[in-house]
């Protein structure tokens, strides 16, 4: 099959490699679909380690042509792959945090994923997607369950102020849940004047540019005690850092952002005086794809406007470089593998 072949950090080209089959109990999807996101980017420049030659992508739809058994998805299906790995056996799986299996891993990044003709996955990792979402939108459920299961952890209250720190891709989905699950009062906060626009189509009250006076704005937006709950979705150390600064007394910070950085400066004293409860997420869980698909399917989320470029398969290289850079009016790029 052909596949783009991460062979060394930054080199990834189109390659004729061995397609997966289902001898070790697995489905066989065909790709048609995939979206290219941050992690994948730390994946490609070698930010987050793996072992080379890879083939990424983690965020995958397609159609089942080889279903693992009677009761997975079968052929024809059109389905989106869960692609955290886990074995369903220890104590992390028996208390329903599958996400954080030791035995586990992630699918284009421990094992060969989704940039591909053909991709390998259990079929308890395999979910049927709804008619009503088309296919260049459904790779954005992916992102969507992992916004779900953080949101999930910080357990956010119809009386809450939240705030949003970086509108990308991920930063909008906290946006539209944050609705859903009833906050008061929704500021999203990103230096790009468009994705604030974005931001305010999606459901969120107020958007702001970080500059001197944004503390102040928010102070003024909740009575001037600060915000219930801030989400850094930047992955950036000086935004978690504004996270502290913006959080109320008593408050909760919720990292979604990945960060790599072994090392930096935080304003440690406040984590301290204020009090704050910090709250981090990783992946999502089995169930976070059914409710999502749900949502999504009911149009309870949108996610189409977070669609900005559509490439082929075989320009994953110039996608690596347009996640890398900052376009104003970049956000999801899917790739097209029809």
């Amino acid at each position: 099959m052909k596949a783009m072949v991460l062979d060394n950090p930054n080199s990834v080209g189109l390659e004729t490699v061995s397609k997966p089959n289902s001898d070790q109990g697995n489905s066989i999807v065909r790709v048609t679909h995939s979206g290219v996101c941050g992690t994948d980017l730390k994946i490609f420049t070698g930010g987050i380690p793996a072992e080379y030659p890879l083939i990424m992508g983690h965020e995958m739809i397609g159609e089942v042509i080889e279903p693992a058994n009677s009761s997975s998805p079968q052929s024809g299906t059109r389905v989106i792959v869960d692609p955290v790995l886990y074995c369903g056996e220890c104590f992390h799986c028996e208390i329903g945090q599958s996400q954080l299996c030791p035995n586990g891993g992630l699918i284009g990044r421990d094992q060969d994923g989704g940039f591909a003709e053909f991709a390998s996955a259990p079929p308890q990792n395999i979910f049927e997607i709804p008619k009503s979402i088309s296919d260049q939108e459904a790779p954005l459920v992916q992102v969507l369950t992992t916004v779900m299961h953080a949101q999930q952890l910080a357990t956010i209250s119809s009386e809450e102020t939240v705030i949003v720190l970086g509108l990308g891709v991920g930063g909008l989905l906290h946006i539209q849940l944050a609705k859903a699950a009833g906050a008061k009062t929704i500021i999203g906060i990103t230096r790009s004047a468009w994705k604030r626009e974005v931001a305010e189509n999606l459901g969120a009250d107020i958007t702001l540019a970080p500059d001197e006076n944004t503390k102040n704005l928010v102070l003024d937006a909740t009575d001037g005690l600060g915000a219930d709950l801030v989400v850094e979705s930047a992955g950036k150390l000086s935004v978690l850092a504004q996270a502290m600064d913006l959080v109320r007394l008593g408050g909760r910070v919720l990292g979604y952002g990945i960060h790599t950085n072994t090392e930096g400066s935080l304003p440690f004293y406040d984590m301290y005086f204020k009090e704050i409860q910090f709250i981090n997420a990783r992946a999502a869980t089995d169930k976070d794809f059914v409710s999502c698909l749900e949502l999504v399917g009911s149009g309870a989320v949108n996610l189409k406007p977070l669609i900005s470029d559509v490439l082929p398969l075989e320009q994953l290289g110039k996608a690596m470089e347009m996640v890398g850079t900052d376009a104003p009016q970049r956000m999801k790029i899917i790739m097209d593998h029809t």
